[in-house]
């Protein structure tokens, strides 16, 4: 029996430590985020959608780098442009925005804008900066996605820990509580292991039991 014990005891240390942990590192909560980061990110992460995203970036967002710098330039300009054009060609400035304005509306536009939107097109080149390593990344991280997604869910990763655990102490715990209610039927079966009693009346008890 006291071997027993010292087997069921470590036992059901080892359970208790299972059921405990994961409740005590936050795993519930914590798997749960990780599960919805997973699955936020799926479509994201597929290998058709990083495809498109590096095309866009290389093929789209990079070659308006040249562009954005000229435009930053051209910003400046546009002040000095209409009564430089307005020399030539014998107008004032005012007639020469309002023969740009009905000839070619568009252009006068971008031209009405292009100061404002300078600062924006300032922000193109560290922008891409910026974002190169997202999408080195995401290139980079497609197979190692698809196998961590390729896991079970991440919220029954808490019941890996406390259904062992709870089968561990049961385990344990079953021989531990049988043992101890046996205990006291033993020592009291013949009054001569009754607790409290000592030798003296152990002694007298037992005279008495043979009368």
């Amino acid at each position: 029996m006291n071997r027993i014990k010292m087997l069921c005891w470590p036992v059901l240390v080892i359970g208790v430590v299972l059921v405990v942990t994961p409740f005590a590192l936050s795993l519930p909560s914590k798997s749960s985020a990780g599960q919805r980061l997973l699955d936020n990110f799926h479509p994201l992460m597929q290998s058709t959608h990083v495809n498109t995203t590096v095309a866009y970036y290389d093929q789209t967002f990079v070659p308006l780098r040249p562009v954005a710098i000229t435009a930053v330039t051209a910003g400046g300009e546009i002040p000095k442009l209409i009564p430089a054009l307005a020399k030539p060609l014998h107008m004032t400035p005012a007639q020469v925005q309002q023969f740009l304005g009905t000839s070619f509306p568009a252009t006068a536009k971008l031209l009405g804008e292009l100061p404002q939107l300078a600062p924006v097109f300032s922000k193109v080149p560290p922008g891409l900066v910026f974002y190169k390593p997202l999408v080195n990344a995401m290139q980079a991280n497609v197979s190692n996605y698809a196998k961590v997604d390729s896991l079970p869910d991440f919220r029954l990763f808490t019941w890996f820990f406390v259904v062992p655990g709870v089968l561990l102490v049961a385990l344990a715990g079953w021989p531990l509580v049988a043992a101890r209610r046996r205990a006291p039927v033993k020592r009291t079966a013949s009054g001569l292991e009754r607790p409290g009693l000592d030798g003296a009346e152990l002694s007298q008890l037992k005279q008495e039991s043979q009368r």
